[in-house]
């Protein structure tokens, strides 16, 4: 029987279907920007809301075309849900516009959900791994070892927050003193969390990495074969980073034409993913096109609200 998941994050909606076999029926992505303008403790905008009301209620659409319930999708929400509050009244909404139940997950959840699905469809590294999901509201960073979880922490280090915060919308230029200011927070951040073990190899999942990748690779549109597995060094990042500091509106369109919706968060993501591998010792990582959906399907939420 086919099985279906969305995941509702502060920058993008996703939506996977599989067959009863795994086969890839319908994997899509539409930018909301739910979390916009939300801060620490806000509330999701009445424009935005009605944006994600109406891609979910495509989502349940599709999905009940592929032979799946809206009731039997595996919904849920991440960082921006857990701040907003007026997240249950948007969900219990949804649920009855729609026929999705959202399940609100805590930071841990979504690591562990995370974890699962990075590696689908990738090789089981050997030895101590490394996953970084860096979405629009929040970080999640997990180490594990082959299936097993040894330690997992959700940070409130998202593009989309860290870009509203320190890089004024990064619509244009950045001044470097900005950017600096955003480093000098991310190193607080992570400052102490270093990782006991230094992994032998990251994964990193999400919107802006899968962007990253597409943008080094040169894609005129997204490509999950070519993303899946895509190779990005420090160097790399640090290159982009320049290249996007200096952008103009016109010159950051270009840049990101891939995604342009994502275009002004882009800089902030790649200092997220720079400064991570620096914490976990490394100079490289791998991207994902997995993430917190294929997670869901794979091994179902343990704890979290309901909205």
């Amino acid at each position: 029987m086919p099985r279906a998941a969305i995941d509702i994050g502060s920058q993008s909606l996703l939506l996977t279907v599989l067959d009863d076999s795994g086969r890839l029926l319908r994997d899509e992505a539409r930018v909301v920007r739910l979390g916009a303008g939300l801060g620490d403790r806000g509330l999701f905008q009445p424009d935005r809301m009605e944006a994600a009301r109406a891609v979910l209620a495509e989502f349940a659409a599709t999905a009940e075309a592929l032979g799946v319930a809206p009731a039997q999708i595996r919904a849920a929400a991440t960082s921006a849900a857990r701040r907003a509050l007026n997240a249950e009244t948007f969900f219990a909404r949804i649920r009855a516009e729609t026929g999705i139940e959202v399940a609100i997950l805590s930071g841990e959840e979504e690591a562990r959900l995370t974890w699962l699905g990075a590696l689908h469809g990738l090789p089981l590294p050997e030895g101590p791994s490394a996953v970084i999901d860096l979405g629009g509201g929040s970080t999640e960073l997990v180490l594990g070892d082959g299936e097993r979880i040894t330690s997992r922490v959700s940070l409130e280090l998202g593009a989309v927050r860290l870009t509203e915060a320190y890089l004024s919308g990064a619509e244009g230029p950045v001044s470097p003193r900005a950017l600096a200011r955003l480093r000098a927070h991310l190193d607080e951040v992570f400052g102490d969390r270093r990782a006991g073990t230094r992994p032998r190899s990251v994964l990193a999942v999400g919107g802006t990495a899968s962007t990253l990748a597409a943008m080094d690779a040169g894609l005129a549109s997204y490509e999950a074969e070519v993303v899946h597995g895509y190779t990005l060094t420090r160097l790399t990042l640090r290159r982009w980073i320049d290249a996007l500091l200096s952008a103009g509106p016109e010159e950051l369109r270009r840049l990101v034409a891939v995604a342009p919706q994502r275009a002004p968060y882009m800089l902030a993501g790649a200092a997220v993913l720079d400064r991570a591998l620096e914490l976990l010792g490394r100079q490289s990582l791998r991207v994902s096109a997995g993430g917190l959906r294929f997670g869901l399907l794979t091994g179902c939420p343990e704890t979290g609200g309901s909205g």
